[in-house]
């Protein structure tokens, strides 16, 4: 790929796609590492790209693809979990208000106990904006399969903030 092409590809496409890849990651240097090797992998191959009809979806697929690749590495699911849980990677920018910065951790931490392609679907779904059809694409999962992970990721998110809530709610 030339460079006017891999610079407006990075331009359009990087930030995007480390917040993505953080989220799966929870791993500043491994989300670098990956985004990284997205785009040298680009650079390499001048064709990857030909006949893709959506850049982002196309993307989204080789960072999804490479963290699963990454986590399979480190090991079984639920070491890797665990290690997750044990270290916070603030997603969100600080707050002012103390209670706002409290749903802000609660909200990271129950984003990480999330199941990998659960944290995926709605990842893309809330902070990309992408419809049910752009995410079974751009994940190569049916397009129920994309709806139905969505849905159980809120319901456990729900769970999780509830009695958060309730209580910001009452001491109000």
């Amino acid at each position: 790929m030339r460079g006017p092409d891999l610079r407006r590809l990075y331009d359009e496409h990087a930030q995007p796609l480390y917040a993505f890849l953080l989220n799966l990651t929870r791993d500043e240097a491994d989300t670098r590492d990956l985004l990284q090797d997205i785009f040298v992998k680009l650079a390499g191959d001048e064709d990857l790209l030909t006949g893709v009809r959506d850049e982002r979806a196309f993307l989204i697929r080789l960072a999804h693809n490479a963290a699963i690749d990454l986590i399979r590495r480190r090991g079984t699911r639920e070491r890797t979990r665990e290690n997750f849980a044990a270290e916070t990677i603030p997603l969100f920018a600080p707050a002012k208000d103390p209670d706002a910065e409290t749903f802000r951790a609660e909200l990271s931490r129950a984003l990480a106990g999330l199941p990998t392609e659960q944290q995926a679907v709605v990842h893309l779904k809330l902070w990309e904006g992408l419809t049910f059809e752009q995410i079974a694409g751009a994940l190569d999962i049916p397009l129920n399969t994309a709806a139905s992970r969505y849905r159980y990721g809120l319901d456990k998110l729900r769970e999780r903030l509830r009695p958060i809530y309730e209580e910001m709610k009452n001491a109000q």
